[in-house]
């Protein structure tokens, strides 16, 4: 059965789907993926492009995607390869069977130390490459904003660059050769060519001579009209390198395929040239009265001393970065001006590297001491200012004032000394169309202008003024002798204005070169030659409909619309790190390295599970069993509301549809017996010993997690035989404060720390009240409802919230300070509760005045907290929420005034997640995030160094994941006395061994008797 292509150029309309897949599963090593999910997670990139693929193959090797190629080419299959699926002109997305080579072809094949080159796999991650090179005191050099998460084959397919090309040049000085398949089956390393070996080559014949015949015959008919139209300019990237055959250049055919987008061959491996790493770096940053203003600066700053980056950001994005919140202590750091250049210089030392910087600075005369300059060597200093520009993207994504911004008109360039009138045109041309003055930056050393506009994608006259307006622009760039693109490539954006730049000629050799290696059209197609319309396949349209109904939760910072929140993710694919090291998202991908597992693949199949294109693949809108298994293993950690540069929160939207999907129908048990919790604890506080005793004994146990759809590898935590209420009641409760008695403060009795810990909670009234507060606890039963949040069950959780917010209700009048000490709680008020109930005003109250133990002791403590120094140190785990909604510098800050000498790891989520390690299937998923870092960090600690981590969560990965320690409470290790806990597990249970193996003899004792007397009366009625 043939399946239509939509919108396929001639000859692409039909291919046998069923057929091909059947033949790359019986032929090909590796993952393939046909699957509604798959294809709906593959379906976009970072562009304004969308077109459904056929499939996704992900090889296990370099020779499985070489059958792959021969499957796709025996059905006439259109085949595009995918690095990080960052592309923002739409080069990554296709109606085409895509091979993913980033889960498993990513390996640093060699080094060859003395030629400083190497030979990598074309998915291998950019940091992860450089951080194997450390070892040789060399890199690869371009380094793009993405290089936490881009692949050495996307950015040979981009021709990528960054802001260290003004030090390394493109991806296209840095390639020595590449291995390469054409799509009828020639496989050959290809670089540069002298003459006489390229007449050996012709004169050999075959497939292989016949190409390389066909492009020196290319080459020899349109070589004047290529050295008079490729301009002259750092940042060419726009069309194909056709400049690279010519004698000069050595006949380089590596060079040639470098940013091609896929169209031409695939890329099998790469042999890179490598550079030393820079020792030391320091920085110049230059304030202006503009941006116009500074890059009229670019060819002083360069006539001195060479940056190895030099790179500018405006007032405009500083200002959206302060509206999001998103990087603003590097602002700080920032000289007096509204238009500013960071200019970075090396040398091998410190001081080099400063009177690098110093020089450049006289020759401009200007002085440190200069209101408008900074100067500094500090490396963090230095990763701060930094981050001011790398966060360019993120921040103008869906920034303040103009709405939306996108990619289209984003990276065009032009000669650096040319920069800042292009500028002053370019902002009349914004002006014109009514583009309320975007965000500007870039790499202005190489006269690379990044900006994101608000084109309004989704009405006919917007899309219309998008046309136009690029079309304008164009013109515009190609006037200034300038390229459309200096960094992103072509793709669908830009392949239709290539003839503007390049003229008619040059246009058609592009073409002759797309027949000579793919003369069937099926690499790629409709990109960069014979490209599809520049406002065809958009993402939006006139047409799209999207409809997500009525939810639960209120949006209110995505103007109260679901279909809005799903809009944030516009592909950055940050949440793609293969590493916790830069935060916590996302652990589930770390896990696994599918894209459907990353909150932008999520984010993927939720758009398309909003049904506003016909050829979707999710066609059952919350029903979507597509979309509830690629949201299975999302951990609900929350670390995407604060690393994803957008801000998505998948958490949120997890819960959302778990609501919806199982509306009206039967749940998962893992629901009923987790999402419970609350309750059960509850109803096990009058007999925790016989809970317990029921939870291990070898039998029931296992039974009870088969029907519970908890994982058999899960060991369920004690009940406490008294909770922290019970004990507070017994104890304290009498001559508990008021509400509105002075220095007040109610600590938050959570589930986790009452019924499990409450130790936890002694420890928190005893430091609080070493504070000067009076501390209150309520005594009636209360919850956050956070384990229905997780769950989706969403009602249940609104009325747990309601009932907690009456019995609250006399201490949020008197807007009296709420502690909590399970982070997730806390961050349940501080974050979730406004979402379900953004109407209820004492909601909105409590959420201003609940804070964290450290954010109590810090800011809110009736005198200066000065604490008994511990004189310890530790290793911390910050919980996942303490981490996206509180954040953890508070807590750093109290550790450090009590004399914990803290490591706060870099390991981002622990694995368990509340719910989600208890749940059957996850328990593999959940210990591969544990043992990335957290749980290895554990058994490497010294027994004296304390383990603390806050949450409930985190301290029962580490006890369940065999280390042999304890984790410990920010409460109790304020406490001196927590010294002895830092022994192993066993010593520290030890005291309270025999009291449990007591009490669990006694309720064995008390059950057998109960049975007997069951077993009697049964008999006697027999």
């Amino acid at each position: 059965m043939n399946s239509a292509l939509p919108n396929a150029p001639a000859g692409l309309a039909r291919v046998d789907v069923p057929g091909v897949e059947a033949a790359l599963r019986a032929a090909v090593d590796g993952d393939i993926r046909f699957d509604a999910g798959a294809r709906g997670a593959y379906a976009t990139d970072a562009s304004n492009y969308r077109q459904v693929p056929i499939g996704v193959v992900l090889p296990r090797t370099v020779d499985a995607a070489v059958t792959a190629l021969r499957v796709c080419e025996e059905y006439g299959a259109p085949v595009l390869s995918r690095g990080g699926g960052t592309s923002l002109a739409g080069q990554s997305t296709n109606a085409a069977v895509i091979i993913d080579w980033t889960k498993y072809c990513n390996r640093l094949v060699s080094v060859d130390v003395e030629a400083k080159t190497c030979v990598v796999e074309p998915g291998i991650v950019l940091d992860d490459l450089n951080r194997q090179l450390g070892e040789y005191g060399l890199e690869f050099g371009p380094r793009p904003s993405t290089h936490s998460h881009c692949s050495i084959g996307g950015m040979i397919g981009n021709n990528s660059c960054g802001a260290t090309a003004q030090r390394t040049g493109k991806t296209v000085d840095n390639v020595h050769r590449l291995e390469i398949r054409t799509y009828d089956g020639l496989r050959l390393w290809v670089g540069s060519t002298d003459a006489g070996e390229l007449d050996r080559i012709i004169d050999a014949g075959g497939r292989r001579g016949e190409l390389y015949h066909g492009l020196r015959e290319l080459r020899d008919r349109h070589s004047e009209q290529i050295r008079r139209y490729f301009p002259e300019i750092p940042r060419r990237v726009s069309g194909y390198n056709l400049d690279a055959l010519l004698p000069e250049h050595g006949f380089q055919v590596a060079e040639l395929l470098v940013g091609s987008e896929g169209t031409l061959a695939t890329v099998l491996r790469a042999e890179l040239k490598l550079m030393p790493v820079v020792p030391e770096t320091a920085m110049l940053v230059l304030g202006y009265p503009d941006i116009g203003a500074a890059a009229d600066a670019v060819p002083a700053v360069l006539e001195h001393s060479v940056p190895v980056q030099l790179e500018a950001v405006d007032q405009r994005l500083t200002e959206f970065m302060r509206a999001k919140d998103l990087h603003v202590d590097s602002l700080a750091l920032l000289p007096a001006g509204r238009g500013w250049l960071l200019a970075q210089y090396g040398g091998d030392t410190p001081d080099s590297a400063l009177e690098h910087a110093r020089e450049a600075l006289r020759g401009l005369g200007r002085g440190e001491d200069d209101i408008d300059v900074v100067l500094t060597a500090d490396a963090d200093e230095q990763t701060e200012l930094l981050k001011a520009r790398e966060s360019g993207l993120g921040a103008t994504a869906r920034a303040p004032e103009i709405s939306d911004g996108w990619p289209g008109w984003e990276d065009s360039a032009v000669a650096p000394e040319r920069l800042g009138d292009y500028i002053r045109d370019l902002n009349e041309l914004f002006e014109e169309f009514g583009y309320n003055h975007p965000a500007l930056y870039g790499h202005f050393g190489h006269g690379c202008l990044h900006v994101r506009i608000p084109f309004r994608l989704t009405t006919a006259s917007g899309v219309r003024t998008y046309r136009d307006f690029v079309q304008r622009s164009a013109d515009l760039v190609r006037s200034y002798g300038g390229s459309l693109s200096g960094e992103h490539g072509d793709g669908q954006a830009r392949g239709e204005l290539l003839v503007r730049m390049f003229g008619s000629e040059i246009v058609q050799a592009f073409a002759e070169l797309k027949g000579l290696f793919d003369p069937a059209n099926r690499m790629n197609p409709g990109k960069v030659t014979a490209p599809y319309p520049l406002d065809a396949h958009l993402r939006f349209g006139a047409d799209w409909d999207p409809d997500a109904g009525p939810t639960q939760f209120a949006y209110p910072h995505d103007d109260h619309s679901f279909n809005r929140a799903v809009l944030r993710c516009v592909g950055v694919g940050q949440c793609r790190q293969p590493h916790p090291e830069q935060g916590v998202m996302c652990p589930s991908y770390q896990a696994t390295r599918d894209e459907e597992h990353s909150t932008r693949g999520r984010a993927r199949l939720l758009f398309e599970m909003l049904g506003g294109h016909p050829d979707s693949p999710i066609s059952d809108g919350w029903r979507s069993t597509a979309v509830r298994d690629a949201l299975d293993l999302c951990l609900a950690c929350k670390g995407c509301k604060s690393d994803c540069p957008v801000g998505v929160d998948m958490a949120t939207y997890k819960a959302e549809f778990l609501y919806q999907h199982y509306r009206h129908r039967l749940r998962p048990m893992a629901h009923y017996s987790l999402g419970w919790l609350p309750l059960l604890a509850k109803l096990a506080e009058p007999v925790p010993e016989l809970a317990n005793l029921l939870l291990h004994a070898p039998v029931i146990a296992a039974l009870g997690k088969r029907l519970a759809g908890i994982a058999p590898q899960r060991r369920a935590p004690d009940f406490a035989t008294e909770t922290f209420q019970s004990w507070w009641r017994r104890e304290r409760a009498a001559g508990q404060p008021r509400p509105g008695d002075p220095a007040t403060v109610v600590l938050w009795p959570d589930t986790f720390t009452n019924h499990f810990d409450p130790h936890i909670g002694r420890a928190a009234v005893e430091v609080l009240e070493s504070a000067g507060f009076a501390v209150a606890v309520p005594t009636d039963t209360v919850c956050c409802g956070l384990t229905w949040i997780s769950s989706g069950q969403l009602p249940t959780a609104k009325k747990a919230l309601r009932r907690t917010i009456e019995v609250l209700r006399p201490w949020i009048e008197t807007d009296t300070l709420v502690v909590g000490l399970e982070p997730s709680c806390t961050a349940v008020f501080r974050a979730d509760a406004e979402e379900l109930m953004p109407e209820d005003q004492q909601v909105q109250r409590l959420s201003r005045r609940f804070v964290t133990l450290s954010e109590a002791l810090l800011h809110h403590a009736p005198r200066r907290w000065e604490p008994d120094q511990v004189d310890v140190a530790a290793i911390v785990q910050k919980h996942c929420h303490h981490h996206a909604v509180m954040g953890f510098a508070t807590d750093t800050t109290a550790m450090r005034r009590a004399g914990i000498d803290a490591e706060v790891l870099d390991s981002g989520c622990c694995g368990l997640a509340g719910n989600f390690g208890f749940e059957r299937g996850h328990y593999e998923v959940s210990m591969r995030c544990g043992e990335s870092a957290l749980l290895p960090a554990v058994r490497a600690a010294a027994a004296e160094t304390l383990v603390l981590a806050d949450g409930f969560s985190c301290r029962t990965q580490i006890e369940q994941g065999d280390t042999g320690r304890r984790a410990v409470h920010l409460a109790e290790a304020l406490l001196p006395a927590v010294r002895r806990d830092s022994r192993s597990t066993e010593d520290a249970d030890a005291p309270r061994s025999d009291n449990r193996t007591a009490r669990r003899a006694a309720a064995v004792g008390a059950a057998g008797a109960v049975a007997g007397v069951l077993l009697w009366r049964h008999r006697r009625r027999r």
